[in-house]
C-alpha cells in the first residue's frame, strides 16, 4: 500500500468525525485525537520493528516484550485499583503467561526463534491477556461489591475468605473467559481473523495462514483460561486482613 492510498483512506475518519458532528455526539475531538495517536504509535513501533527484525538480538526482543508488558499492566491495573498490590500481581500474571507460551512455543520449535515471530506473537498473547485482565478486574470489582453482605455472612458462619468469595470469583472468571470462547466458535464464518487476513493479503498460501491462526487461537485459549485464574488467585486474599475479616470496599 502506498502513502497516497494511505491517505485516501483517511475518509473512513471523515465518516464518523461528520456523523459525530452532524448527530451532536461530541466525539469529534476523541477522535481525532485516537487517530493521530494511533498513527504516530504505529510509524513509531514499524521503524522501531524495523531496526530490532535486522538486528536479531535477543536483548532487542527482551526489551520491546518487556515494554510490551509495561504498558499493558499500566493499563490493566486501572480497574482493580481498590486491589492491594494489582500492579505487581497484573505484571506477574502477564509475565507468566508470556514464559509459558513462548517456552511451548519455541521448546518444541513451533516458530522460527526469530524476532519476526517471537514479538508478533507475543503482542498477541499480551494484549488478549491485558484485555482478559481488564474484564475480570472489571467483573470482580463489580462482584466484590455487590455481594459485599455475602462475603460476611459466610464469614461470620465460619468460612474462610476462600470460601467466601468462590462465588464471585469464579462469575469472573468465566464472564471474563467467555468472550474468548464465544468468538473461536465462530471463527472462519462470521470473520477471518487479523493474522490470517494479514498473510492471505501478503500472499501467502491460504491453507499456511490457517496453520498460523489456529497456533493463534489454541495460545488464546491458554491466555483466557490461565490470565484469569491466575489473576484471580493472587488477587482474592488481599481483600482480607490476618483475621480473616473482609476489607471494606473504598
Amino acid at each position: 500500500m502506498s502513502y497516497l492510498a494511505l491517505t485516501i483512506a483517511l475518509v473512513f475518519v471523515l465518516i464518523p468525525l461528520f456523523l459525530s458532528k452532524t448527530l451532536h455526539l461530541g466525539l469529534e475531538k476523541d477522535t481525532m485525537i485516537a487517530t493521530i495517536r494511533s498513527v504516530i504509535q504505529l510509524l513509531a513501533v514499524g521503524y522501531i520493528l524495523q531496526f530490532i527484525f535486522e538486528a536479531d538480538s535477543p536483548l532487542y526482543i527482551f526489551l520491546m516484550v518487556m515494554v510490551m508488558i509495561g504498558a499493558a499492566t499500566q493499563n490493566a491495573r486501572k480497574k482493580g485499583s481498590a486491589i492491594k498490590g494489582i500492579t505487581w500481581k497484573v505484571a506477574v500474571t502477564l509475565i507468566f503467561i508470556e514464559v509459558l507460551t513462548q517456552g511451548i512455543i519455541l521448546g518444541f520449535n513451533i516458530t522460527p526463534r526469530a524476532a519476526q515471530y517471537i514479538i508478533p506473537l507475543s503482542g498477541m498473547v499480551i494484549g488478549n491477556s491485558m484485555v482478559l485482565a481488564i474484564l475480570f478486574l472489571n467483573r470482580f470489582s463489580a462482584e466484590i461489591e455487590s455481594r459485599q453482605d455475602e462475603t460476611e455472612l459466610i464469614l461470620s458462619l465460619g468460612g474462610t475468605p476462600k470460601q467466601a468469595i468462590n462465588t464471585q470469583l469464579i462469575t469472573s472468571i468465566k464472564a471474563s473467559m467467555i468472550p474468548t470462547i464465544e468468538s473461536q466458535k465462530t471463527i472462519g464464518l462470521v470473520q477471518l481473523p487479523g493474522m490470517m487476513s494479514g498473510q492471505i493479503i501478503g500472499g501467502a498460501d491460504p491453507i499456511q495462514a490457517v496453520q498460523f491462526q489456529l497456533l493463534i487461537l489454541f495460545l488464546l485459549l491458554t491466555t483466557a483460561a490461565v490470565t484469569s485464574i491466575m489473576l484471580g488467585t493472587l488477587s482474592y486474599p488481599s481483600l482480607f486482613n490476618q483475621r480473616m475479616q473482609m476489607l471494606r470496599a473504598r
